[in-house]
């Protein structure tokens, strides 16, 4: 009898309804505030993020100094995080105003000559001069627009700073993220331990199993991810690198970012494209070779990611599929912009393990 009454439905009653509009009302109000308050949260958030990411660094540090206090761990670890970062923008730089440079002259020429490529259209051609504005781009990525816009970014820089509050709140909100980010690091096990302690006994099985589910995607996307994104990046700027491709360094680089979406990269494909019938106008190389060269760099890159890469770093545990991961990132982004972005994948999980909990194991148990 009692397994009966557990398989049945419950009716919608009015008491039901009424919890059902109640939610749907609390949840409303909850987005509302977050917006009105995303200002505020934004800078906690990234530094979570962050403090998220170089978590398993401070426990390796620890390890490596052999010491339960986070302190010196923590310190050690800010210290190479801002050296990785130093050695990549002393070595990008340089490149990236040489590649720009070249760039802009191969653009110049290309609009400039009617090039013709065995088995392609010349309406392609015409097709790119006719909607991708070159010349607009090619001063874009010139010296003196730099100069300009860098020039005009300390004339700015001056006003806000004479005007005083404009600049003064945009350097506080960095300084907050600093702040929040060292001393959630230094607190990391204590706050996550906290969280764990304000959920009711009485739900405090489903909240921790909600909660495995949520770390699981965390540890999936945005540590697992975000490794597998990098070292796919860096690939694809050696491939480039080697077989000569213009902007080779940093369309890798791009492709790598578009990775924190599994297969979003080949979005990319066009670009390349592009820059193969750029680099054929301006350098007389056959298209063809360096195409299909940069098609290989794709497939090469593509196999060590899903043969080597993935079952390494992600195991053999599924992760959320990519077009919900690119629904939820969408979706949430329009709602609350940047901030959304952070939280969307927390949330997505949130709602699945919901949904797995009340709504699929109930309709298992009916049939």
């Amino acid at each position: 009898m009692d397994i009966q009454q557990n398989t049945v439905r419950r009716p919608y009653t009015f008491d039901r309804v009424v919890r059902i509009s109640f939610t749907v009302i609390l949840v409303i109000a909850i987005l509302y505030l977050l917006e009105i308050l995303k200002g505020v949260l934004l800078p906690f958030l990234v530094a979570c993020l962050i403090a998220y990411m170089l978590e398993p660094v401070v426990r390796w540090n620890m390890k490596i100094i052999r010491t339960q206090s986070r302190f010196l761990p923590v310190v050690l670890t800010l210290l190479e995080a801002a050296l990785v970062l130093t050695l990549f923008f002393v070595t990008f730089t340089p490149y990236l105003v040489s590649e720009t440079s070249e760039m802009t002259d191969m653009l110049k020429h290309y609009t400039s000559t009617k090039t013709k490529i065995p088995y392609i259209s010349d309406n392609i051609h015409a097709f790119i001069r006719d909607n991708i504005d070159i010349n607009s781009i090619s001063m874009l990525l010139s010296k003196e627009e730099w100069k300009e816009v860098i020039k005009t970014t300390v004339s700015s820089s001056w006003t806000f700073l004479s005007s005083g509050l404009a600049f003064i709140l945009g350097l506080l909100s960095w300084l907050i993220v600093v702040l929040y980010t060292i001393f959630i690091m230094l607190d990391y096990e204590r706050i996550m331990l906290g969280f764990k302690q304000l959920v009711p006994v009485a739900h405090r099985k489903w909240a921790y199993r909600t909660g495995n589910d949520i770390k699981d995607a965390m540890n999936r996307y945005f540590r697992g991810q975000f490794l597998i994104a990098s070292i796919v990046g860096i690939l694809f700027s050696i491939g480039f690198l080697i077989i000569g491709l213009p902007m080779g360094v940093i369309l890798g680089l791009f492709i790598g970012m578009l990775n924190m979406v599994p297969y979003l990269q080949l979005i990319s494909l066009p670009i390349t494209a592009i820059l193969c019938i750029v680099c054929t106008a301006s350098t007389g190389v056959n298209f063809w070779v360096i195409f299909w060269e940069s098609m290989a760099v794709y497939v090469i890159v593509q196999c060590i990611q899903d043969l080597i890469l993935t079952p390494k770093i992600m195991g053999k545990a599924m992760g959320m599929n990519p077009a919900i991961i690119l629904l939820s990132l969408s979706i949430w982004g329009t709602l609350l912009g940047f901030m959304g972005l952070i939280i969307a994948l927390p949330m997505t999980s949130l709602l699945l393990s919901y949904y797995n909990t009340y709504i699929v194991q109930r309709y298992d148990r009916h049939n």
